[in-house]
């Protein structure tokens, strides 16, 4: 971990796309701002910890209503085809 001392108003370079921005220093809190390409995700650390549980639970999903969707279609199919001949 790279540790900076940074003065409201002083940017921090992340690579060539990557800016942070030291807006505000106040009661303990700093306010930054970024600037990255659209395609980079920053979020905070909680949100993204949120995200990533998610979508492991997701991951970990009922697949037997997978099957069972996927089946119904297949009839659905044979029946289209049954009904045009």
């Amino acid at each position: 971990m790279l540790i900076l001392s940074r003065k409201t108003g002083e940017v921090i370079k992340i690579g060539d796309q990557i800016a942070v921005h030291v807006i505000e220093i106040s009661k303990g809190f700093v306010k930054i701002g970024i600037d990255a390409p659209g395609n980079v995700k920053i979020l905070r650390e909680e949100v993204y910890e949120r995200v990533r549980a998610e979508n492991i639970e997701a991951a970990k999903g009922n697949v037997s209503g997978l099957f069972k969707a996927a089946g119904m279609l297949k009839v659905k199919d044979v029946q289209k085809a049954e009904n045009k001949e």
